[in-house]
């Protein structure tokens, strides 16, 4: 189910804003801790519920993040740390939308789309398409020679299992025999035995005689 968007306004319906209170502030506190342990990082968090209750997170004692946030505060005025910090953020804004358009103009001559450049710069962007087909190609030669010892990894181990399964049912053949070895010669007795012999004793005289039978004396 999608999430709607949620509206940046105040939560007219108590106990709905109670509940988001409670959800936003731990998962708050959660994120402190993260940030304190991933980046070793010294973070104080400080929230106030509308009932005047205090709920706070310190990755060490509170007293000396409080202590070491006021001297670092204490000649610099409240205005001037925003005012830096909007900067920084556009610095770094336009930054990273130059790099963005580098990329874009690089992606654009790499396809082919576009392309106004020097004869020097379309032979470097030749080059470059060489060199990454080259790597491409020992890639896909690499996966492929991988592929092949793994057939013959497989391979083997079906013939060493062929092998066990051929000793295991030679050593059946052998215990059968020392078990039975009557039934064993009879078998093989039946299976050497022509079919003439059993024809001969199913033969009928089919011979026409008229008379009276010869009678002994």
């Amino acid at each position: 189910m999608v999430r709607g968007k949620v509206q940046m306004k105040k939560i007219e319906d108590a106990t709905s804003r109670q509940v988001t209170f409670s959800k936003r502030r731990n998962g708050l506190l959660k994120k402190a801790y993260e940030l304190s342990v991933l980046c070793d990082a010294q973070v104080a968090v400080i929230v106030f519920a509308q009932n005047g209750r205090l709920y706070e997170f310190s990755s060490c004692d509170m007293s000396k993040i409080l202590e070491r946030y006021s001297q670092y505060t204490k000649d610099v005025p409240a205005n001037k740390l925003g005012d830096d910090y909007i900067q920084q953020l556009k610095l770094e804004s336009a930054s990273m939308a130059k790099k963005i358009e580098l990329l874009e103009i690089s992606k654009r001559k790499l396809l082919g789309e576009n392309v106004s450049c020097s004869y020097d710069e379309l032979k470097g962007i030749e080059d470059q398409l060489q060199i990454s087909l080259l790597r491409v190609r020992q890639r896909k030669a690499q996966l492929y020679m991988e592929q092949i010892d793994q057939l013959r990894s497989q391979e083997n181990n079906l013939l060493e299992e062929n092998v066990k399964l051929t000793e295991m049912w030679q050593g059946t053949e052998n215990t059968y025999q020392q078990q039975w070895p009557g039934h064993s010669q009879v078998e093989a007795q039946v299976e050497a035995a022509p079919y003439g012999s059993s024809s001969q004793s199913l033969e009928v005289d089919t011979e026409l005689f008229i008379g009276l039978p010869n009678q002994g004396c």
